[in-house]
Order: structure tokens, then sequence, then C-alpha cells
């Protein structure tokens, strides 16, 4: 038996404006990981305002360490891309409750 102030709460149907929201964010991780993984090994990394502010700053920016870490945050991303595309189930309708 559950207590009183313990009730069951009833899930509120999915509008269409939260479907479109979710498959956006998909969309969004999606498109910046595979940007994120991919740029930094093209020419144009190395022509960028942030590696000629500084000799430093550039050697850095240059590292194929640092490169490899932005390329991780990007493979990041699309694995949160592929859980958010798990996650779309939820608004599929529920048969138990018919």
């Amino acid at each position: 038996m559950m207590p009183a102030h313990q009730t069951e709460t009833s899930q509120v149907p999915a509008r269409w404006y939260d479907k479109v929201a979710a498959v956006l964010t998909v969309i969004l991780y999606f498109e910046l990981g595979l940007f994120l993984l991919i740029f930094p090994w093209v020419g144009y990394w190395e022509t960028n305002y942030f590696s000629s502010v500084a000799f430093q700053l550039h050697q850095l920016w240059i590292s194929p360490y640092f490169r490899g870490a932005i390329s991780g945050v990007g493979a990041l991303n699309i694995y949160i891309s592929f859980l958010e595309v798990f996650r779309l189930r939820r608004f599929a309708a529920n048969p138990d409750s018919q």
C-alpha cells in the first residue's frame, strides 16, 4: 500500500514541440560531434585566429594531443547523439496504457 503523500503520477502525453526539440537536439549533437571529430585534422585548422595570437598558443594548437582531445570531445558528442536517439522511444505509444 502506498503512503498518502505518494500517488501514482500519470505521464503527460508528449506534445509535438517536445518531439521536434528532441530530434533537433539529436541532429545538433551529431553535427557538432562530426565537426569536432574531423575539423582538427584538416588544413584550415592551422590557419585560425587562435593559432596566430601567440607562438605558445600556436604550438598547443597544432599539437596532435590537443587535436586528439578535440576529436575526443567530438566522439563524445556523437555518442550522446546516439543515446538521445534511443531515448526518443519515450515518445512511442505505451501499449499498456491503452
